[in-house]
């Protein structure tokens, strides 16, 4: 089954659904990936580029999901099967897709959240592996 790499703005809810066994969704569930609308690695992008533009889409997304402005992004990346990604009929952004399935916690591949709360730059988004959702949630309940 091949995959595909997406970028989600979770909540701390999810995340506690996550830590509990629970899927992410319902299901359809926005994400972000590297779509035909959004380019092809070629001359002036190559994958990381295009990658790395999802992602910035999907933190852009995490900030109003962050309530009111003072709270902590989180992205999650990860790995879907392919055939339950698809376009929305009518995409708001070139890098926005559907998932048609919940995704599991063994889906996951890491987490980006913010260093402090009520950031909005990228580069203030630090990197966790899936193995440290249990240091991600403390830090959320944290601030």
């Amino acid at each position: 089954m091949p995959l595909t790499r997406v970028y989600l703005p979770l909540t701390a809810a999810d995340l506690d659904d996550l830590a509990a066994g629970r899927s992410v969704g319902p299901a359809p569930r926005s994400a972000h990936a590297v779509t035909a609308a959004l380019g092809r690695p070629g001359l002036t992008t190559d994958e990381e580029e295009l990658e790395h533009t999802a992602w910035l889409a999907a933190a852009d997304e995490a900030v109003l999901l962050s309530g009111d402005g003072r709270r902590r992004r989180v992205i999650g990346s990860a790995d879907v099967d392919a055939a339950t990604v698809g376009r929305p009929t009518a995409p708001d952004v070139a890098s926005r897709v559907e998932l048609s399935a919940p995704l599991e916690r063994r889906g996951f591949v890491s987490f980006h959240v913010d260093e402090e709360p009520g950031a909005t730059d990228a580069a203030d988004l630090l990197w966790y592996d899936v193995t440290e959702l249990d240091d991600v949630r403390a830090l959320l309940a944290g601030g």
